[in-house]
């Protein structure tokens, strides 16, 4: 897929989002299948399937779909969110999150762009796309996780490689952050890197990460990407 230049308002609008995912998508999910992992879906994100019903969030719409049956709503609040998804709202709705996401008023209007909402929702779905292909280069014993975007996060990711080894990292790709102003892919190790090498590049984490810009401005994206994640992942098993 094409990864277009990102809007000047995507930061507002990725706060916005990981709010709405955070506390109105991931609960409605969970609330019925106690599970909260999220997917990439089209024009941004969403849940999995679970009883016939899919919640998600595309552009600057909410998305119901139950079956045949198709509502939809315009992103105002976060407490309007969780009851459009058919939950109250709750600042705490599960106990155990070890960073839990800091909740905005719940009253507060959004401010939620419709195309910075796709630009996130595609870049999700180029990261998830990557990640599941470095997925088939897990070896025996690695305990390779599934692809999921969680809420608390905000960004899909899986885990590969053995920890006890010291070879296990978290894979992702993030929509952005306090530290980076615009997408990035990442490689953080579960154990210390040897810092000489050059791709362990990130000083705001324990990795190492790869940027929207330079992303696109290869001639294969795709490949790029994946090459990175790859690297990562033969650099810790060589280690």
């Amino acid at each position: 897929m094409t990864l277009a230049p990102l809007p000047s308002s995507l930061a507002t609008t990725r706060e916005a989002l990981h709010q709405i995912a955070f506390f109105a998508v991931s609960p409605a999910r969970y609330k019925e299948q106690g599970r909260m992992g999220l997917t990439a879906t089209p024009g941004g994100y969403g849940s999995p399937e679970f009883d016939g019903r899919v919640v998600r969030v595309e552009g600057a719409l909410l998305v119901d779909t139950q079956n045949d049956n198709v509502a939809t709503q315009t992103i105002t609040t976060i407490r309007a969110a969780s009851e459009f998804f058919g939950h109250e709202y709750e600042a705490e709705w599960f106990p155990d999150f070890h960073d839990p996401l800091s909740p905005f008023d719940p009253d507060q209007q959004l401010d939620v762009d419709d195309a910075a909402g796709r630009a996130i929702g595609d870049w999700f779905k180029f990261g998830s796309d990557a990640l599941d292909e470095l997925r088939t280069h897990g070896k025996e014993g690695d305990d390779v996780s599934e692809v999921q975007l969680w809420p608390e996060h905000f960004d899909p990711a899986t885990e590969l490689g053995d920890y006890e080894k010291g070879q296990r990292a978290s894979f992702g790709a993030s929509p952005g952050d306090g530290n980076h102003p615009e997408p990035y892919l990442y490689v953080a190790s579960w154990s210390d890197v040897d810092r000489s090498n050059a791709f362990w590049n990130e000083e705001s984490f324990n990795g190492g990460s790869l940027t929207y810009q330079e992303i696109i401005a290869s001639s294969d994206p795709h490949d790029l990407a994946l090459q990175f994640l790859v690297d990562g992942y033969r650099i810790l098993h060589a280690g």
